[in-house]
């Protein structure tokens, strides 16, 4: 240990946080976990990567890679590992105006690249929230407000350039390395870290974003014609039914209809609209028009003490009824978790199921449920949230790794169908036949 300690102290060049040291604290946390990892390391470059990857498999400690720190499960810190946090890696540059690709560090946030595009009138489709890492979104999806219009995050992916388990920096792309491309459009953080992303960014107007509110009473036909218009709703609409906020009164909360219509153009964006502000008796209705960054929300924090249980799941067109029924009763009980509906289709369902290791491709729409508290809190929902799922099981299928805050078998089973994650052991063996990096919804190696 003390070999591999005083060879990266003489060779990284960024910053070596240890306990004791006064930024220790908050570089131990992750946004939604809390560690005590023995080094933390802030890489100024590519050679920092490399050297903190050695460190790693001299030490034989367990790995951790942080970009936005965002993972449910918490795979951004851990308990006497190493942590690789990738702050100091975060430039956004335009590399080809014409074609409009786009260069992004592996530390950047989605906050960071909208704001950086928004001068060239550029945009690409990310999540929905500012502070959330570039990598740990796109390399298991990316669904956000331009879902349906320009497809996942990892879709508009074209390269990629990683540092891999034996400290090589490797490029992947249509014509390098092929393979480990398709692994990274949807495989997670499995092949090796992640340090340069390329993407081809579309030009971007102002969109129409906001959302419109519905009394809880009127949640099962709300939430059913909300389907019903999403399943053929122009492909610049993409929306979400959040329903049963316990914070804002659980079963008697309102039925709330996120939406973003990607266009300015205000006749196209009533044509689309409308339909949903006819669905039932409008309460508020703060739709307008608005830069794209400003769609991006700043995530919330947690306090200290509280405890988040995220689960998602697919529905697929013929399921959409039934699902739906189910989610409606649960969310108008009490004890209900937080539930959220999203709408997918269109250009997610134009690529074809084996182009990408995420596989999940014809989804017309994504259940996902949060149960926020303390530990007691979260122990009392349990029964009703494992019960309603029990009910959703024969109409839903999948998971979405994103919005998951476990990581169990059944967990890495659900999201990878076995012919994606057979060709991705094959892929990991080749990069990490030690499975290295192992922090993640873990492929092992064949």
């Amino acid at each position: 240990m003390s070999t591999a300690l005083e060879t990266l102290r003489r060779e990284f060049g960024g910053d070596i946080i240890e306990p004791g040291a006064p930024e220790y604290a908050s570089a131990a946390h992750a946004m939604l976990a809390s560690g005590s990892p023995a080094y933390v390391l802030r890489p100024s470059g590519v050679v920092d990567v490399q050297a903190g990857v050695r460190f790693a498999v001299e030490t034989g400690r367990s790995l951790s890679v942080r970009g936005g720190g965002h993972a449910f499960p918490g795979f951004g810190t851990n308990d006497d590992g190493i942590v690789i946090d990738l702050r100091r890696l975060a430039s956004v540059e335009v590399i080809d105006k014409d074609r409009h690709l786009v260069r992004i560090s592996g530390g950047a946030t989605w906050g960071q690249v909208a704001s950086a595009l928004a001068p060239h009138g550029l945009a690409i489709s990310s999540g929905d929230t500012k502070s959330v890492g570039v990598g740990g979104l796109t390399l298991s999806g990316g669904i956000g407000w331009k879902v349906r219009k320009h497809g996942l995050a990892l879709d508009n992916l074209v390269a990629a350039e990683l540092v891999t388990a034996d400290g090589r920096i490797v490029r992947a792309s249509a014509q390098e390395n092929p393979e480990l491309l398709w692994a990274l459009r949807g495989g997670g953080g499995n092949f090796g870290i992640v340090t340069a992303f390329e993407f081809t960014a579309h030009p971007t107007t102002d969109v129409f974003y906001g959302k419109i509110t519905f009394p809880a009473s009127e949640l099962p036909g709300v939430l059913q014609g909300w389907a019903d218009h999403m399943r053929d709703a122009p492909e610049e609409l993409t929306s979400i039914a959040n329903f049963a906020n316990p914070f804002a009164g659980g079963p008697e909360a309102p039925v709330e209809i996120q939406l973003a219509f990607d266009s300015d153009d205000p006749r196209l964006a009533a044509q689309a609209i409308d339909p949903i502000r006819a669905l039932g008796t409008v309460i508020a209705d703060d739709v307008a028009l608005r830069p794209y960054a400003d769609t991006l929300v700043d995530g919330a924090i947690p306090p200290p003490g509280i405890q988040l249980v995220t689960r998602s799941a697919f529905v697929d067109r013929e399921s959409v009824p039934q699902a739906l029924r189910i989610l409606a009763e649960t969310g108008a009980s009490q004890g209900a978790p937080f539930i959220a509906v999203r709408s997918l289709g269109r250009a997610v369902s134009r690529v074809p199921e084996q182009a990408t290791a995420y596989a999940h491709r014809q989804a017309e729409l994504m259940v996902v449920t949060t149960t926020a508290g303390p530990p007691p809190v979260i122990e009392a929902a349990r029964p009703t949230l494992e019960a309603m799922w029990a009910r959703l099981a024969p109409h839903v299928n999948g998971a979405y790794a994103n919005f998951l805050s476990t990581a169990t078998e059944d967990d890495v089973a659900a999201i990878y169908p076995a012919r994606t994650y057979q060709r991705l052991a094959a892929i990991k063996r080749q990069y990490d036949p030690g499975n290295l990096f192992a922090r993640n919804h873990n492929v092992r190696p064949q």
